[in-house]
């Protein structure tokens, strides 16, 4: 156990130490990070980076009552550390254990469960005024924001409404140069002034020091000592941003000096309106490798080995590839191909593997950085002056731009392709994260097209198809490894599943990549004897109700699948096809994400624990025919194509 970090069992604690044990509890911190990820993957560079503001953070303020929001939630693990959570640290990102991301059902200090960036600033103002309006007023709340997620629209509404509400409200701009990739954009640069400024080191002092040079004297000097402070200030880091939004603006400050974090937060604490502390941290901090390379060290495999100093000496290679990586290489090939293609991300190139395209062809690559509802606004606007964009964006993320979807794209019928990773569970990152809601807000505009491959040889027709097509697509597929099933593939075509197998009592029409589970739930049931078929449906819409309304027609048993939400989703267009035609659609049953919120665990646990793994799904189809099994003197004869009693 760790002497220092063991004995933490509440932010009360830290108020015994001195400030050499402050210093050794960061370093053990730090060595609890490196510990889990000799274990599992975890959230990494981003947690060493904040290590002290953190500490800060605990040392000045009581958050069981002032108010305290992480943003985003991956970088929460030191706060859990020091919030009665080290004991079960270990259990991080497991299946029963504590959450990768803030949770209230942990801890009073988590307030609110976040994984999306961008909210924080809201999120703290609306508690801050909630205190007010019940009567708390001399409650501190405080949002803890990186530059990353600083150019969200979101941010600057809030910041906006902040700065006219005027009270006392604080805003840390945790400034690590980073988003979970490089950050980009004009915010961007000018952040990077402030970092590599020789001459403005952090606090108004050092400008007093600089100014005083000056040959001037009297009333006019320091008249002009004032002007010339704000302009300084101005041109070396744009402070002068956020104080014309009404925020008092300090900084930027050394994030791992702990003593000059806990003095400024201390201050500032102090004075009255909203305040903004420039704070610059460093991800990785305190591990060479990762403070190198915090794009591999976001969420890296897990450690062979950890040499002295605490430095990683090596990763464990990753698996088999998955279908990001496929898709990413069919998009790479028609880049290459035509030259009206483009691809669009949100701050996310190493997630969607888009670093070759981003190198190959950089005058087609845009990066947009957390601002997904203006990417697909500045997709539209590509489409309708005859480009091909490719918006590249996981699925959890794609929703944070709704609204454009339906106005910009689908009401104007614009053939933009959405490439939507991580569509269905995503493991460790939970409920935050998981794709599971893109079938139904996809599939409900008019002029849109919802498919998704069953498996790699679906992969290029589909986006050949996709970037051929003269309306709006959206693909989606899972954080997956890649499958393939032996069978002459069909030609993608709208609106057409593919039949791999028919049957009389069985069949199983699966949308995506859990195809796989359904082919091999089919072999279960065919080993107990029973006809069972299996169609790769490929279309959520348009859905192919020809083969649909065949197969509830003729089997006894029909099981939709899919790895999204019932609610609204491809089961529920196979209902409403049976509603259309009038056909009796008793015989079908929906296997799905259900009507609640699926926690963190790894994806083949969450897939067992609702059934799509192929033994449950097995299981649901057997005791569906056992139900309808016939009585006894009754046989089922086929006719026509079809099974019927006789």
């Amino acid at each position: 156990m760790d002497l220092l970090l063991g004995g933490i069992k509440s932010p009360k604690d830290l108020h015994q130490l001195s400030e050499e044990q402050l210093k050794q509890l960061a370093q053990e911190m730090r060595d609890e990070l490196v510990r889990i990820l000799r274990v599992r993957p975890a959230h990494f560079a981003s947690n060493l980076g904040v290590v002290e503001l953190c500490l800060a953070l605990h040392l000045s303020f009581d958050f069981t009552q002032d108010r305290l929001i992480w943003d985003t939630g991956h970088q929460i693990y030191p706060h859990k550390l020091i919030t009665g959570r080290y004991e079960s640290f270990g259990s991080i990102r497991t299946k029963g254990g504590i959450m990768g991301y803030p949770n209230p059902a942990e801890s009073e200090y988590d307030l609110f469960m976040t994984g999306h960036a961008g909210s924080s600033v809201s999120t703290a103002l609306g508690l801050k005024m909630g205190d007010v309006v019940n009567g708390h007023h001399d409650r501190h709340s405080v949002a803890v924001i990186g530059d990353g997620a600083l150019p969200s629209g979101i941010v600057f509404e809030a910041l906006n409404n902040a700065g006219a509400l005027n009270k006392n409200f604080l805003v840390i701009l945790n400034d690590n140069a980073m988003s979970i990739c490089p950050r980009v954009g004009s915010l961007a640069k000018c952040l990077d002034q402030a970092r590599m400024s020789d001459l403005y080191l952090g606090s108004k002092r050092h400008i007093r020091d600089l100014l005083q040079k000056v040959p001037l004297v009297g009333g006019m000097a320091t008249h002009f000592l004032e002007q010339a402070k704000e302009a300084v200030k101005a041109f070396f880091h744009g402070g002068v941003l956020f104080e014309e939004l009404g925020f008092r603006y300090f900084g930027p400050i050394d994030g791992h000096n702990l003593p000059e974090l806990r003095r400024w937060i201390n201050d500032v604490k102090q004075l009255k309106g909203p305040v903004l502390l420039h704070v610059l941290t460093n991800k990785g901090e305190g591990v060479a490798q990762a403070s190198a390379d915090p794009v591999t060290y976001h969420t890296p495999p897990v450690f062979e080995e950890v040499g002295p100093e605490r430095t990683i000496l090596s990763l464990k290679k990753g698996g088999s590839k998955a279908y990001t990586d496929a898709f990413s290489a069919a998009i790479h090939e028609k880049m290459g191909a035509d030259n009206k293609v483009s691809i669009i991300t949100a701050a996310m190139c190493q997630g969607n593997k888009l670093e070759k395209i981003r190198m190959d062809y950089s005058d087609r690559f845009f990066d947009v950085g957390i601002c997904e509802s203006h990417g697909v606004a500045f997709a539209a606007g590509m489409a309708k002056v005859g480009a091909k964009p490719i918006v590249a964006i996981y699925s959890t993320f794609l929703q944070r731009s709704f609204d454009q979807i339906f106005q910009e794209v689908c009401l104007q019928n614009l053939p933009v392709v959405f490439c939507m990773d991580r569509a269905g569970f995503t493991g460790p990152d939970g409920p935050t994260h998981h794709g599971v809601y893109d079938i139904p807000y996809m599939r409900m505009f008019p002029n849109m097209v919802v498919m998704a491959p069953g498996d790699e040889a679906d992969v290029k027709p589909m986006l050949d198809f996709s970037l051929g097509n003269n309306s709006p697509v959206g693909i989606r597929y899972p954080k997956a490894p890649l499958e393939n099933h032996e069978r002459n593939v069909a030609p993608v075509e709208l609106g057409t599943a593919e039949v791999f197998e028919w049957g009389d009592d069985a069949i199983f029409l699966a949308f995506g990549t859990l195809l796989g589970n359904a082919v091999k739930a089919a072999q279960i049931l065919r080993n107990e004897g029973y006809s069972v078929g299996v169609v790769n449906a490929r279309f959520a819409k348009p859905l192919d109700e020809t083969i649909t309304l065949k197969a509830i027609s003729q089997a006894a048993v029909v099981a939709t699948i899919e790895e999204g939400s019932l609610e609204g989703g491809y089961g529920s267009a196979v209902l409403e096809a049976c509603n259309r035609a009038g056909v009796d659609s008793r015989n079908v049953v929906r296997l799905g994400h259900p009507d609640r919120f699926i926690l963190h665990a790894e994806r083949t646990e969450q897939l067992h624990e609702i059934g799509l793994d192929p033994d449950g799904m097995a299981s649901t189809v057997r005791k569906q025919l056992q139900l309808r099994a016939p009585q006894p003197g009754v046989r089922r004869v086929r006719k026509s194509g079809a099974s019927q009693s006789a």
